[in-house]
């Protein structure tokens, strides 16, 4: 089974930035991101995400997330929801501030003195979400939680940055003349790889068998998938010289 990366917690945050408090998600999701728990989260672009970039979408999918909204709108909610799969959690400043009195935040690059408070707080509740998501036990394959979670392990030390270099690979595919995306499948072929492996069918069924983990795969479809996973095997194999 490849090693993917430790569970990072993606923070979706909305990017309106005609109001002033899409300036504090932003600034809230930049301090948890930068200061509060770095080691632990990703940030994932929305407007890649939602001009179709499968890096984040692929991590949307598969690990959990927060989405940060400024209003009832709720776009980085409901863009997450639609693309990849429901956020494990979710704020609204607009609800938060109500709630806590904190003032109504004012002014776009420069806030003021209610807005940063609400800044400060909001950055304190996504880091209460994120250590609650990462004492669960999230399931990779699913995209949901497990119903009990594991012993916990040490976490190695990660700088998280963007979810593009969250370490998730992905490859498409051809299955019956439409494109198909699978995760991890490029970790999947090198492990395979440097196990020396020779392409055959009951190496290729091992690797359908892997990526069945990471992937949904619809049974009507699974024998093409198959078909075109151990051709893509093929094709590996050929691209790093073969198998020694």
């Amino acid at each position: 089974m490849p090693e993917l990366p430790k569970k990072k917690v993606g923070i979706v945050a909305c990017s309106g930035e005609e109001l002033a408090v899409g300036t504090v998600t932003r600034l809230a999701a930049l301090k948890v991101l930068e200061k509060l728990r770095p080691d632990d989260t990703v940030t994932i672009c929305l407007p890649l995400f939602l001009a179709g970039g499968e890096g984040d979408r692929a991590f949307a999918k598969f690990y959990p997330t927060i989405a940060i909204d400024g209003c009832e709108k709720r776009c980085a909610y409901r863009s997450t929801e639609l693309y990849s799969n429901k956020p494990a959690g979710s704020i609204v400043i607009t609800d938060l501030v109500a709630q806590q009195n904190l003032g109504k935040p004012e002014g776009k690059r420069r806030l003021n003195p209610a807005g940063l408070l609400a800044v400060d707080e909001v950055a304190r509740q996504i880091a209460g979400q994120v250590d609650e998501l990462l004492g669960k036990a999230w399931s990779r394959s699913h995209g949901e939680f497990a119903e009990s979670a594991p012993d916990a392990q040490p976490a190695e030390e990660v700088t998280a940055t963007c979810s593009c270099g969250s370490g998730i690979s992905i490859q498409k595919i051809m299955v019956k003349g439409q494109e198909m995306t699978l995760v991890a499948l490029p970790l999947i072929f090198q492990n395979a790889w440097e196990a020396q492996k020779t392409p055959s069918d009951p190496v290729a069924r091992e690797i359908m068998d892997t990526v069945k983990i990471y992937n949904p795969i619809d049974q009507a479809e699974e024998a093409e998938v198959y078909q075109a996973v151990s051709r893509e095997y093929i094709a590996y194999c050929q691209k790093h010289g073969g198998i020694a």
